[in-house]
Order: structure tokens, then C-alpha cells, then sequence
């Protein structure tokens, strides 16, 4: 199968089931879903209906109660503590509400945490973290503290963050629920950009009006999947930079050999 076409996430009868009994409530309840490599999925629904324990799940901070959960093919379940914190800190991003950037230190090194845990050096972890915020129009305020800029700019940041070890799969728990419109704009034109170079994105949202970013708009309702309308076909999605560097080294290879004949 095509890198660009390939399933990255499936979840198989997925339950997440708390208290037992009569007391028994359910957060997810026989789950099932299938994400492409390159799809942005946007999910909505009312409070209480699973979003963010999917979210939690997908991003290995949550376990099912039952059902199964496939990350490349490979069945969560089986991945050990130490393997998962290793898969969130270099395959998986995240995005939250608000923000979650550490008060006391300064943008630049908030950026920079993900790499601590990929094992990168301080200097190099700095570089990179300044490399990715030029991106987002915040090189000049890198050494600002967290409190120093507005809402949207430390979204930004966040995003920043997020991106800065190259993941696989980008999960945003209600990105723009804190910021006005004009921020709100901002920040979904930088994920669509981020989409655009074939990042997976799973973004959970309660506002109609983003779903125009998405390529795939999923309603919850009582832990179930409502409906699901996929927007783009998954042959027009996105394809990752990787893939692109993969297939001009082949084809220039290719050209090689028919030169040599």
C-alpha cells in the first residue's frame, strides 16, 4: 500500500467503560474507526459524548476498557509504558485548550520540550525550536515568557510545540475555544498549512464554522460515531514530505539506471 493511503490509526469495538453495574457509564462504547495517513478530522458533538476520551486514547494517555486500538498496524495494547511515552514525545502532537505552556519558562524552551525526550542536545533543542517558531511569525518574541503574549500568540506557540519533533499525527483538543475570531482564523490557517505537508490531524471542536478546514467531519452522540462525511477522497489527500523525499529519490535512481543502459 501507498505510504499516502495507508491506515495509521484503527480502532476495533473500542469501550471505555467507567464504574460497573448499575453504576456503569460509558465514555466510548463499541468504537469503531479507520483514519488515512493525511486526513483532517474534525469531531464534534455535545459534552460528554467521548471526544476527548478518544482523543486520550488515540494519543496513548488513555487506556480502553475493552476492543482494540491498532497504531500502524501494531496493537497498543502490546506497546510497553516506556515505548508509548517514547511514541507521544517523536509520532504524536498535541494541542490543547489552553495552551499548557509551562508559566516560568520562556517560549523558546517551552517549544523545545518534545526534544528533551528525543534525546536531542540543549544547543540543538534551541535551534530547532527557533527554526519552527520563525514559521509561526514568533522568532522575535522566543525569549518572551508565556504571559508576555496575547492568547493566539501562545497558541501558536502550542502549535509550534506540538510540530517541533516532526509527529506523525497531530491531536487538538479544542484549539480555538479560548481565542476570539480573528485569533481562531490565525491558528486554522497555520494547521491547514501543517495539514497541507501531509500531517494527520484529529482536532475536536464545538464551532460549525472550522469544519471548511476539514476533510473529514465526524459527529459524536453517546460514545458512538453519529455521522461521518468525508469531504476529500482519501486518493486527493495530502501527501507527507517524507513520501514526496522518497519517490524523487526513486524516480531519480530510476533515471540512473536507464541512463546507464
Amino acid at each position: 500500500m501507498a505510504l499516502e493511503n495507508e491506515t495509521i490509526i484503527k480502532l476495533e469495538n473500542l469501550t471505555k467503560r467507567y464504574g460497573y453495574g448499575d453504576a456503569a457509564s460509558f465514555a466510548l462504547k463499541d468504537f469503531d474507526l479507520t483514519v488515512k495517513r493525511g486526513e483532517f478530522i474534525m469531531i464534534m458533538g455535545p459534552s460528554g459524548c467521548g471526544k476527548t476520551t478518544l482523543l486520550n486514547i488515540i494519543g496513548l494517555l488513555d487506556t480502553p476498557t475493552s476492543g482494540n486500538f491498532l497504531l500502524n498496524d501494531e496493537s497498543a495494547s502490546r506497546i510497553s509504558a516506556r515505548r508509548q511515552a517514547r511514541l507521544r514525545s517523536k509520532k504524536i502532537g498535541f494541542i490543547f485548550q489552553n495552551f499548557n505552556l509551562i508559566p516560568d519558562l520562556p517560549i523558546i524552551e517551552n517549544v523545545a520540550l518534545p526534544l528533551v525526550y528525543s534525546g536531542y542536545h540543549k544547543t540543538r533543542r534551541l535551534i530547532r525550536a527557533s527554526e519552527v517558531l520563525a514559521r509561526f511569525n514568533l522568532k522575535e518574541k522566543e525569549y518572551y515568557m508565556p504571559f508576555q503574549l496575547s492568547g493566539g500568540q501562545q497558541q501558536r506557540a502550542a502549535i509550534a510545540r506540538a510540530i517541533v519533533a516532526g509527529p506523525e499525527i497531530i491531536l487538538a483538543d479544542e484549539p480555538t475555544g479560548n481565542l476570539d475570531s480573528h485569533s481562531s482564523q490565525l491558528v486554522m490557517e497555520e494547521l491547514k498549512r501543517i495539514h497541507s505537508e501531509g500531517n494527520t490531524i484529529i482536532m475536536v471542536t464545538h464551532n460549525q464554522s472550522l469544519t471548511q478546514y476539514a476533510t473529514r467531519v465526524i459527529n459524536m452522540l453517546d460514545g458512538t460515531i453519529d455521522t461521518d462525511l468525508k469531504t476529500v477522497k482519501d486518493s486527493d489527500l495530502p501527501v507527507p514530505v517524507s513520501a514526496r523525499k522518497k519517490k524523487a529519490k526513486i524516480k531519480k535512481k530510476t533515471k540512473k539506471k536507464r541512463s546507464k543502459k
